[in-house]
């Protein structure tokens, strides 16, 4: 059995799993390779936790990711934090505590979201109104 571990990200409806492994350094999305992320100004946000940690961290490993539901910002949102779940998740699992600890560290101080779920959710809509809170304009003739 090689190597492998399983993790998640989600944000609103959108979920993210990523497969992490032994292998040469392919990250794969869906099928396709990551550098081919729509759209493109988004891109970089995906790539995050692959340039916060640089390239040599991700060499050894594959990490496969399917990601579903929710919309285009909210799916790059899972995808990177399904990603940077599973390095963690391999070098808790296979490599060393203190590299893992050195990991998890740069992650959170740069941005706490790439570990740690934003639990917001959408609020339903109300009767009496548009929306979850704004009422209809009140006339009086």
């Amino acid at each position: 059995m090689s190597q492998s571990v399983q993790c998640f990200g989600r944000k609103k409806t959108a979920t993210a799993v990523a497969h992490c492994k032994a292998g040469n350094g392919s990250i794969k999305l869906n099928g396709s390779p990551m550098e081919l992320v729509q759209p493109d100004v988004l891109r970089f946000k995906a790539f995050e936790p692959v340039l916060l940690l640089g390239r040599n961290r991700f060499q050894n490993l594959d990490i496969r990711i399917r990601v579903k539901g929710g919309g285009q910002v909210s799916q790059i949102y899972a995808i990177r934090q399904a990603l940077a779940k599973a390095i963690v998740a391999f070098f808790q699992k296979y490599v060393d505590e203190q590299s893992k600890n050195q990991i998890k560290e740069a992650l959170l101080q740069y941005d706490r979201t790439l570990l740690v779920a934003d639990n917001r959710r959408v609020e339903p809509k109300k009767f009496g109104g548009p929306g979850a809170r704004a009422r209809f304009q009140k006339s009086y003739r």
